[in-house]
């Protein structure tokens, strides 16, 4: 299986471009062992002292770290990203799935909490920066994050993306994806991505070990991670909006700098969908989307904000297959 390594070579700090030459190129189908790291919170000019402050060990994995920190031009947006893979044949007009095998935290085995004085959803909170360092027990499947306080790690990627089709920063994400932060997509999940430019150029990083619907102090339980991804490419396929699929509900999602419009763009999506695949007239399908679906804030932190609707699979018979998946059931 193919590794791609969170070596300085074969990453970026802070954007998303359409020039950024493939590290790794694979055929439809593939499936690829990603290394990420994220280094939110860790001085580049001092991360020894920094880990030491924390009492985590400086092994090998964090010395790769600091390699990284070190190595890197970091540009607008503060996440690493290890990429980008080219998928053979992807072309603008297609869907990459991206189905999520395991995602899985890296040695030593800690997470960040972060908030600053302008971040967040309560702006002024905090009057200097802030960050907690959060010990994760893998054996137990939780984050101690106080005593008495333990939070059950739930491992997903807060960035998946394919590359638009100019320069933008990783900090909002886009119709190419990038930084969702979309808690559902752990393993078993599936992720669908508008193509925008040839090869797709897939980017991932930004781990999450934990996060809560709505990401309202600026971050989650940010990690670095191994995420184990396969690729299939969708050819000429009528998606402009990412999509995601768990083993109980598809999702749809709406992204915009306006909540109001994220929230609007979401429930056009849904009742779109319930109107195509499950064969509904447009009304009906907008009620369904009320009296069925849940929507939520996925983020309100980035300067665009995300909502998302999952729909129930259990609760529809589908009258025409969509492209993305199995049958609804």
């Amino acid at each position: 299986m193919p590794v791609l390594r969170s070596v300085p070579e074969n990453m970026i700090w802070g954007y998303f471009a359409p020039d950024v030459p493939p590290v790794m190129r694979v055929e439809s189908g593939a499936v690829v062992d990603i290394e990420t790291f994220n280094g939110l919170g860790v001085p580049p000019e001092d991360p020894e002292g920094f880990f030491k402050r924390h009492g985590l060990p400086f092994d090998d994995t964090l010395q790769q770290l600091a390699q990284a920190l070190r190595a890197l031009r970091k540009d607008v947006g503060p996440h690493l990203l290890t990429g980008p893979i080219y998928i053979e044949d992807a072309q603008p007009g297609d869907v990459l799935e991206v189905r999520v095998v395991s995602v899985t935290p890296r040695p030593p085995y800690y997470g960040v909490s972060f908030t600053r004085p302008d971040g967040g959803a309560l702006p002024g909170l905090v009057d200097k920066p802030w960050l907690k360092v959060i010990r994760i027990d893998r054996e137990q499947g939780l984050a101690r994050f106080a005593p008495g306080v333990d939070i059950p790690l739930q491992p997903f990627m807060g960035i998946m993306a394919v590359a638009p089709t100019e320069k933008v920063s990783s900090i909002p994400p886009g119709k190419f994806g990038g930084n969702i932060d979309l808690k559902d997509l752990t393993a078993g999940a599936r992720l669908y991505l508008p193509v925008q430019v040839p090869g797709a150029l897939f980017f991932t990083g930004d781990g999450h070990g934990a996060q809560g619907d709505g990401e309202v102090n600026l971050t989650g339980l940010e990690t670095s991670m191994v995420a184990r991804l396969q690729f299939v490419l969708h050819k000429q396929c009528d998606q402009t909006w990412p999509l995601a699929e768990t083993s109980d509900h598809y999702i749809v999602m709406g992204l915009d700098e306006d909540l109001d419009e994220a929230a609007r763009i979401a429930v056009e999506q849904c009742v779109g969908a319930l109107q195509h695949f499950a064969g509904m007239s447009r009304v009906d399908a907008y009620s369904a989307s009320s009296l069925l679906v849940d929507f939520a804030l996925t983020q309100i932190v980035d300067g665009v904000k995300g909502v998302h609707g999952r729909i129930p699979k259990q609760r529809f018979t589908m009258r025409q297959e969509p492209w993305w998946g199995p049958r609804w059931r």
